[in-house]
């Protein structure tokens, strides 16, 4: 059994390689080939918490995954991690365990990729600004993401409180120093959501972030928050403007995210407004962008999927690389 711990995924795993991972998943999972229960949850009201249990099996692919993910929010004022997470590679020929790999920087690494995969496929060529809502623990791999698959001339961040923001746009100009371009704090939402061709909202937030009637045409949004039924970071107002609207699993987010359920509930939206998932994108079985000037939503609450292709991939090239410590 391998471990691999954040360090030595990083050493041979790039976000480039996540984003192929991630369009893997998606395409195997939109055509069928993927077994992917939803996943589970365990409440633990006591302590504000939800433990979720995430497994896939890839029959052509020879193994199978759980990944462990516990939401605990309180944890934010203990100094320890909020999502704390690991994923099990099973090897699917005889069931042993494979590898334990670092679960919170998979976890941020996919769900990156997964934004990144959308706007490679489906956001304009020529985008200049992206904006990214929240500096969670998932929003530095969102900004990479957004840096690997566009050239962008400028970046902003908000969040509610401005000196998160602030600090969130430090950090991210030391991580990723090659860029050449501005990437700032925005004063306000409104100032962040204008103007932007490529725009995700990472946030566990209950009532709508940003206002969709700001969002311009031509503009690709992701929403990556929002992951249970009475969770809402989506403007309702962009999905009757949008002209496409795709998913991760359209049975997932109809199971999970609020930003569906809710605007379904209340006949804002339909089921004959969606336009698919992105792994038929993948496929070529339904289109991507089809005018410069259309507004495209992409919505993911994350599928296992994700986790055992990146898992696999990760393990491969860890193993070739001699990566990783032995145990057992």
């Amino acid at each position: 059994m391998l471990l691999l711990s954040k360090d030595d995924i990083r050493r041979v795993f790039s976000m480039t390689d996540a984003i192929r991972a991630d369009k893997e998943a998606f395409r195997l999972f939109s055509a069928g080939q993927c077994k992917v229960p939803l996943r589970t949850q365990i409440k633990a009201p006591k302590y504000d918490g939800t433990f979720l249990f995430m497994p896939a099996y890839i029959p052509a692919l020879d193994y199978s995954v759980e990944k462990i993910v516990n939401i605990f929010p309180r944890n934010s004022g203990k100094n320890i991690p909020t999502a704390p997470a690991q994923v099990l590679l099973i090897d699917g020929t005889n069931g042993m365990i494979a590898a334990i790999l670092d679960g919170m920087y998979l976890t941020q690494l996919r769900t990156g990729a997964a934004s990144g995969a959308a706007f490679d496929l489906l956001a304009r060529r020529e985008c200049r600004k992206g904006t990214v809502i929240g500096t969670g623990s998932q929003a530095a791999a969102q900004v990479e993401a957004m840096l690997t698959v566009r050239i962008l001339e400028q970046i902003h961040v908000f969040d509610r409180n401005p000196r998160r923001a602030e600090q969130f746009a430090q950090q991210m100009r030391a991580s990723f120093p090659y860029f050449s371009g501005r990437i700032v704090a925005s004063s306000s939402v409104q100032d962040a959501v204008c103007d932007a061709d490529l725009l995700i909202t990472v946030t566990s937030a209950e009532t709508p972030v940003f206002d969709g009637t700001l969002v311009k045409a031509g503009a690709t949004v992701s929403c990556v928050g929002a992951y249970q039924p009475r969770m809402q970071e989506m403007d309702p107002r962009l999905l009757c403007r949008a002209s496409k609207i795709y998913f991760d699993s359209q049975e997932a987010v109809l199971a999970e995210a609020g930003d569906i359920i809710i605007p379904l509930r209340e006949g804002i939206i339909t089921e004959n407004d969606f336009t698919g998932e992105l792994g038929e994108v993948v496929a070529g079985t339904i289109p991507a962008r089809e005018s410069e000037n259309e507004i495209i939503v992409f919505k993911t609450v994350g599928i296992a999927a994700q986790d055992l292709v990146t898992a696999m991939r990760i393990y491969d090239k860890s193993v070739a690389a001699g990566i990783g410590t032995q145990w057992l």
